[in-house]
């Protein structure tokens, strides 16, 4: 079996990086200790089981005893970080443990529970869709204090429940789960951003999303120091959950269903683009004109994902797209 030091180093270091950030965030919010230690450890307890599906041989050595054995510890580490962040800030309530267990047990022990099948897959995305658009972890992790929101934590767990149910209790999923890309696939990745971004940049404005930063009335763009922490942001969170959602599992099964890669790449983007509709800036709900920039973003990520044959060349695109919008525009 291989070695499992570089996931735990990943954890070491990533706790104290963690640490030090939220000490960092909270002088400079002024977010009181008694609020500010419970959500940080919080963090700091998601944070190594969120590591984890991305580890090969720390996700073998989990599940060497057993996947029903694995799907119970990552049941009850799913709870965990809810019940440090609800107790400590008064949010705890038998009803919200109530949905927290359900949605911890029916995620981690789907795969246990039911046979590989297309319908058992696709009920599992209903499921997390249902979730995400109901928007339950908004509820079951009420902000303890005004603009800071600590659903996040939630999501987080969702996306690494999903992941290590799909790669280490299913299986099979066709290609490997990393959080850090190949040399080849930072290279097309930069490629393919290369290439979308006049096409993307051109609809975004044509549609009149256009807005960029201001100070003061004047353009201002974001620091860089902050556009690197949100580009790696992106990279592991967002673009890592939605590429292995839409070009990790979806295009491949719809261009198995239909013999061609071209309506799965298109049927995933428009898929992709319909679930920015909610998306409120620059519009109201449904917001048509994102979710058309965001359709094009899909597509050109499928076509990453078809010639590569994996995800991460379509992370890299997807992050620098993100960062990039963010450092000029609102």
């Amino acid at each position: 079996m291989k070695s499992v030091k570089p996931y735990a180093i990943t954890v070491g270091i990533g706790w104290v990086v963690l640490g030090i950030a939220a000490a960092v965030y909270a002088h400079i919010k002024s977010v009181p200790a008694n609020i500010a230690l419970p959500v940080a450890v919080a963090f700091l307890l998601e944070y190594p089981f969120y590591l984890l599906p991305g580890f090969p041989a720390a996700r073998e050595r989990f599940i060497s005893q057993g996947k029903p054995r694995a799907a119970l510890i990552f049941a009850l580490s799913s709870v965990l970080p809810w019940l440090v962040f609800a107790v400590a800030t008064d949010a705890f309530n038998f009803p919200a443990l109530t949905v927290m267990l359900c949605i911890a047990i029916l995620m981690n022990f789907w795969y246990i529970a039911f046979p590989v099948h297309t319908i058992v897959d696709l009920l599992y995305l209903a499921i997390v869709a249902a979730i995400l658009i109901l928007k339950i972890f908004t509820k079951l992790y009420p902000s303890p204090m005004p603009k800071l929101d600590v659903s996040v934590l939630g999501h987080i767990m969702l996306v690494r429940v999903m992941a290590f149910s799909f790669v280490a209790i299913r299986g099979a999923t066709g290609w490997d789960y990393r959080f850090w890309p190949k040399k080849r696939e930072w290279i097309a990745g930069f490629q393919w951003f290369i290439v979308l971004l006049p096409a993307t940049g051109a609809v975004y404005w044509a549609l009149g999303l256009w807005a960029p930063r201001l100070v003061r009335g004047q353009p201002h763009p974001m620091n860089i120091s902050l556009v690197i922490a949100t580009f790696f942001g992106v990279l592991w969170v967002i673009s890592l959950s939605e590429e292995f959602i839409f070009r990790g599992l979806l295009q491949p099964w719809i261009e198995k269903w239909t013999s061609s890669s071209v309506v799965a790449i298109a049927v995933t983007a428009l898929l992709f683009g319909s679930v920015h509709l909610p998306f409120h800036f620059h519009g109201t709900f449904p917001n048509w004109r994102f979710a058309a920039v965001a359709t094009m973003l899909g597509v050109f990520c499928g076509i990453a994902r078809k010639k590569t044959g994996t995800i991460q060349a379509g992370m890299v695109a997807h992050a620098l797209t993100v960062a990039l919008w963010k450092m000029f525009l609102q």
